[in-house]
């Protein structure tokens, strides 16, 4: 009591100034900071699983190219499919594998893509499964 005697009886100080910081404020000044900035993005990079590229065998790629044929040959109106495909991921090995449904425009052999009336572009060798309705 006799260090700070004179001043601890004292109201507290009130800035005519500066307003009051809400606890909440005050609370984030103490709260743990990323030392390593990106490191937690990093994890989760890491972390995040992607499937394996495809692999069929011949018979199934014959199989899928007739199907293919099959659906820009048709006269008259296009069928409805369904196609499955792998995309590759642009961060890591592997990807995901999309399903789209549609009907097919035409398809571009020098890009080596199938292209739906809907302007979404498949690579052909990523073409995994062809379903007709």
């Amino acid at each position: 009591m006799k260090k700070y005697g004179d001043i601890i009886r004292l109201p507290h100080h009130v800035s005519s100034v500066h307003p009051h910081m809400p606890v909440s404020d005050r609370a984030a000044q103490f709260a743990p900071f990323a030392a390593l900035t990106g490191y937690g993005d990093v994890i989760k990079e890491t972390a995040r699983q992607t499937d394996a590229r495809p692999e069929l065998s011949e018979d199934e790629k014959e199989a899928l190219d007739y199907k293919i044929q099959l659906a820009c040959g048709l006269p008259g109106d296009k069928p409805e499919i369904t196609i499955t495909y792998f995309v590759p991921d642009e961060k890591k090995s592997g990807g995901a594998y999309h399903t789209v449904e549609g009907k097919i425009r035409r398809i571009d052999p020098g890009a080596g893509q199938l292209i739906l009336e809907d302007g979404i572009r498949i690579n052909l060798e990523y073409i995994v499964n062809i379903l007709f309705f």
